[in-house]
Parts: structure tokens; sequence; C-alpha cells
């Protein structure tokens, strides 16, 4: 069973993943996020057939404790954060959260 990826975010963030092909979204006017964020990503967390959740990484900051906890320890779906405080080790972080092997550490053994 293929999975999609779904995007969490205000409509300027979710739209250049929707004009590359990506057909699951969640739009939260920047205004709504302290109210709307939450189930907006709940609801997406929950869904099955979704494999890879994006979000701006300032969003977590709108999260409430229990949903950014579900955020940061979610496997299946794997949710990757981008933007402005995503520097290399987050990214790193996360792909190794998801696939289980830190790719790095891999490619500087072989060195």
């Amino acid at each position: 069973m293929s999975q999609e990826i779904a995007v969490v975010g205000s409509q300027e963030f979710t739209t250049g993943f929707r004009l590359a092909g990506v057909r699951r979204f969640e739009n939260v006017p920047d205004e709504q996020k302290g109210t709307e964020l939450d189930d907006a990503v709940t609801k997406v967390l929950d869904d099955d057939d979704v494999g890879i959740v994006v979000m701006h990484d300032d969003d977590l900051e709108y999260l409430s404790r229990n949903v950014r906890q579900d955020v940061e320890t979610s496997v299946e779906p794997v949710v990757v954060t981008i933007g402005s405080g995503t520097g290399g080790g987050g990214l790193r972080d996360q792909i190794k959260r998801a696939i289980g092997i830190d790719l790095m550490d891999q490619e500087e053994d072989n060195e």
C-alpha cells in the first residue's frame, strides 16, 4: 500500500507543495493556528493513508503539549519539519528517526 505526503500549515506554506503534486494538505491560517492547528495535525497523524507529514518548524510552537509530543515521537507517519530553525542536525535526526539508521554516520565511516 502506498502512502501519501500530507502538508499542514498556512496556505502560503502548503501552496508550493500542492504545485509539486502533493494532494493531501490542511490549510490553517496564521491567525487560527492557536485554535485549529492541533486538530489539523491530529487529523493527518490519524490518517492511515499518510506516511509523511510536512510542517513548518515554527508551527510547532502553536501545538499543545500532547500533540507536540505525538509529532516528536511519531514514527509512522514520520513528521518532517522544515523552515528557518531546521539545521543540518535537525534534518539528520529526522532521517535517523524515520529509517532507523544514521546515514551521515555511515558516510563518515566510509571516508
